[in-house]
């Protein structure tokens, strides 16, 4: 009581009513943080981050009202800005519900967003507790109502004001600066919009987001339909058209993307201790049903694995800083796979990913993509040992979305990102195989890398088995590929024993070299398959499959090239603007001859006019790539027969039911795996060794998989 007394005679000053506005909305803040959002917080230091970064903004915002002499209004600019915090706070925690995600500034002002993610649900996405993030203004209007809350009539001194904004200020400068140590480059690289809220707070991403709209709003409301020109120049002169032998050999067929997580090419056919790390992937890699690819390079930037899967699905570049996903998605243009798809050959698409929806904005990108369904984290139990940091565990990612694939219509265009192969490679000790035997060197993240990889082979292995048993695996293409390198260049060194280098020799060229990854793109059926020795990127993937498949790419924007054309280019371009052909290797402003992996320290004449020729070219290519992404030129491109994707028509709630809800309606002409099989399950089918599902889980304390952060400043890959 008597501590009630004291808190009602301190409101009664304005600095005290301040500071009560100040506690009352850090309080409503932490209960949105640990009650609603899901911050991914790992660690204690992110924990106390989490607990301070509300006061910067908070006591910025409220510092305003300290410059008003006239008490009414103080005390109603103090009223207003708490209460539209507040509604910020609040409309987020509704959001979140629905939409795993938090509301950007395009959302808030664009009405039919803002409608199709609140309106309708909104009254049953409220909880019992929502009244706590309302009942702190409605006890202090009630207080100053009965005057148990006094108005204070006497003016403070200006100078009050500025130093409680100067002081907020320099709590937000600390701030950062914290953030910054746990999660470098977090302004620049921005994996998920959960890092900002976690590190910042929920108005200093709001204003974050603003500055990023504003800045790429100016940049697209200055954009023409006549830059498109150059752009549609070189597209069109760069256009290698298809190999006659490979066109349609995959016609009509599902497609099956396999995302291989931070999986290198120098895994395919290593042996450690005699055993193979990864056996059914060699055996994949050199069958006559594959055509495999030994010189394909990942071209990915900051945006690491969303970068990896625009060019995948839309042959154009990531971002030369931060992530095209994250930055420039959710509002983005695409000609991509899904839709070309669905509309040219009645497709249906999905992706099956064990993370939650909003990392690398991949909810809003793919219905940007087109993409039919996205069964993310929440459709899958991720509790206890079932996920490590990235999300569900391969083999159950595979196993678990059996029940998605299965009802879904043929054809269909599938993607599975898998998690298990992500740094720091940790894998739970029932999930090693006894039979292998890692390496044993002194970094533990080489060490974990070879048995990770050897958990995913497995992995691969098992869904191959349900995909034979079921009929599914003859009808279907599928393209395995790396996205991008698992061991970066600072570990290299402790790599190179491991692969039989010389660790003292080791140079630029060999981490280069590092950069391949996988492709294969397997087709049961064909008998003519073969390992290429072409150089390829992943911006080429696209034209080589939408070939296979019998479709034109001619009137696409496209900035790869057909692999298995006579006029494929070789040229490989690295989003820093290195690069790699047949002959060369140039990285860090040296040319190597790849044939022996010298360095050329004095280029003569020709090999001079080579590296300002691929200079130029790899500059104009990723130039025209960054200005049709950033100025989003594809709106104003039409190409005959395809619509423009409307990413309101895109919902990922309920999938399965809707999925369910499409056999009922087509009844017999029904051609999902489900139907086809007698309207029952395949997951009979299927059969893994994954222990969480042959007993029960040893770590139960473990949590629910979340927002993870990438400590490593660059193994970090998703």
């Amino acid at each position: 009581m008597k501590l009630t007394r004291q808190i009602l005679k301190a409101s009664s000053t304005r600095k005290g009513f301040i500071v009560l506005l100040v506690v009352c909305f850090w309080l409503k803040t932490l209960l949105a943080y640990f009650a609603d959002f899901n911050l991914g917080i790992t660690n204690v230091f992110q924990f106390f981050i989490a607990l301070i970064n509300p006061f910067a903004t908070t006591i910025l915002l409220l510092s305003i009202p300290l410059y008003f002499k006239k008490s009414s209004n103080f005390y109603i600019v103090a009223l207003l800005i708490d209460t539209i915090n507040t509604v910020l706070l609040y409309l987020n925690v509704i959001y979140f519900r629905e939409f795993t995600d938090y509301m950007t500034v395009s959302t808030m002002t664009g009405y039919s967003k803002v409608n199709q993610g609140l309106s309708g649900s909104s009254l049953a996405l409220t909880k019992f507790h929502d009244v706590l993030y309302w009942i702190d203004l409605i006890v202090i209007i009630l207080l100053m109502a009965s005057r148990r809350i006094k108005i204070d009539k006497r003016p403070l001194n200006k100078r009050i004001g500025l130093a409680m904004t100067s002081l907020s200020v320099l709590l937000f400068t600390v701030n950062l600066s914290f953030g910054e140590m746990d999660r470098p480059q977090l302004l620049t690289r921005t994996f998920d919009r959960s890092y900002i809220v976690k590190y910042l707070g929920l108005d200093a991403f709001t204003v974050y987001d603003g500055i990023k709209s504003q800045h790429t709003n100016e940049m697209r409301n200055s954009a023409t339909k006549s830059q498109l020109t150059n752009i549609l120049k070189y597209t069109r002169s760069h256009y290698a058209k298809p190999n006659p032998k490979y066109y349609g050999i995959a016609k009509g067929k599902n497609v099956i993307y396999i995302h291989l997580e931070s999986f290198q090419q120098f895994l395919i056919n290593k042996k450690i201790n005699g055993k193979e790390v990864t056996p059914f992937l060699n055996k994949l890699y050199a069958s006559k049903a594959s055509y495999s690819f030994k010189n394909f390079y990942h071209q990915v930037g900051q945006g690491k694995t969303s970068d990896a899967e625009n060019m995948l699905e839309t042959s154009t570049f990531g971002l030369p800083q931060g992530s095209l996903f994250a930055q420039l998605g959710s509002d983005n243009t695409f000609q991509a796979a899904p839709a070309i798809l669905s509309q040219r050959r009645h497709y249906t698409s999905a992706v099956f990913h064990g993370n939650v929806a909003s990392f690398w904005n991949r909810n809003n990108v793919y219905k940007n993509m087109g993409y039919n369904y996205f069964f993310d984290a929440s459709y899958y139990n991720t509790t206890g040992d079932r996920s490590l940091g990235y999300g569900l565990k391969d083999k159950l990612l595979f196993h678990d979305s059996v029940p998605y694939l299965e009802n879904l219509q043929q054809p269909f265009y599938v993607k599975y990102i898998t998690v298990t192969n992500h740094f720091p490679y940790d894998l739970d000790q029932e999930d090693m195989d006894p039979n292998f035997k890692t390496v044993n060197t002194d970094d533990d993240v080489v060490n974990n890398y070879f048995e990770t990889a050897h958990y995913l082979d497995s992995a691969i292995k098992e869904f191959y088995q349900y995909l034979s048993k079921t009929g599914l695996l003859k009808h279907s293409v599928i393209v395995l590929y790396g996205d991008h390198y698992g061991i970066s260049n600072s570990e290299n060194k402790n790599l190179a024993k491991v692969l039989g280098k010389n660790s003292d020799n080791w140079n630029d060229f060999d981490n280069a070299q590092l950069q391949r990854v996988p492709l294969i793109i397997n087709i049961p059926g064909q008998k003519n398959g073969y390992i290429s020795k072409k150089y390829a990127g992943e911006i080429d993937v696209l034209p080589t499959l939408m070939h296979l498949l019998g479709i034109s790419t001619k009137r696409y924007v496209q900035f790869g090239t057909d692999i298995f054309s006579s006029r494929h280019d070789q040229l490989v371009a690295f989003r820093d603007q290195d690069w790699v052909t047949p002959t060369y290797t140039y990285t860090n402003h040296d040319l190597y001859l790849n044939s022996t992996g010298q360095l050329i320290s004095n280029p003569n004449k020709q090999q001079k006019a080579e590296i300002a020729r691929n200079n130029k070219k790899v500059d104009h290519q990723l130039s025209l790539s960054d200005q049709l992404n950033e100025k989003n030129l594809l709106r104003f491109y039409h190409p005959k027969g395809f619509i423009s994707v409307d990413p309101r028509k895109y919902n990922y709630a309920n999938g399965l039911a809707k999925e369910q809800r499409i056999e009922k309606l087509l009844k017999n002409k029904s051609t999902s795996i489900f139907s086809e099989n007698g309207d029952h399950s395949t997951l009979i089918d299927y059969y893994t060794n994954a222990p969480e599902l042959h007993h029960k889980a040893t770590d139960s304390n473990r949590i629910k998989i979340t927002n993870p952060d990438a400590t490593n400043d660059s193994s970090s890959s998703k």
